[in-house]
């Protein structure tokens, strides 16, 4: 029997024609953290309808998935439960123009409450590996930095 329980997790890396990654700073569970769009996989959904709803329900925004970037090869427990973490990252584009409100600032969030989101283009060649807690995101990171 299978001690951890899986948790599917699908992100996309959107990169702009500035060589910009659009990335999110997030508040939940009593912590700030940083991440790529993207979150958990609902049962019956396939990986990449549920990066697209991911993607409307966080950035309003419809995309289109051009190519796979990374899965999860490691071992990761979760930072909220004991679950598994598999996380696949899809490189995307978007099919709309970004909406959204870009902060230029770390957790620089509006409003109050308990989960709190804000955004930010970072320039691929900018991205620091500490900025992101998750261990997969950091290996994205190294991965993302080592293409440039």
């Amino acid at each position: 029997m299978n001690k951890y329980p899986f948790n599917v997790r699908v992100y996309g890396l959107l990169i702009n024609d500035k060589n910009e990654v659009l990335i999110s700073d997030e508040q939940e569970y009593g912590m700030q953290f940083t991440k790529f769009p993207g979150g958990g996989l609902e049962a019956g959904e396939g990986l990449i309808d549920g990066l697209k709803r991911e993607f409307v329900e966080e950035c309003n925004l419809s995309i289109e998935v051009t190519s796979h970037f990374y899965t999860t090869d490691f071992f990761v427990k979760s930072a909220f439960n004991d679950s598994q973490v598999i996380s696949i990252y899809y490189i995307v584009k978007n099919l709309e123009p970004v909406n959204l409100k870009i902060k230029t600032k770390v957790f620089d969030f509006d409003g109050e409450g308990d989960v709190l989101q804000a955004f930010r283009w970072v320039k691929l060649e900018e991205l620091k590996l500490e900025e992101f807690p998750f261990p997969t995101d950091q290996h994205v990171v190294k991965l993302l930095l080592n293409n440039i």
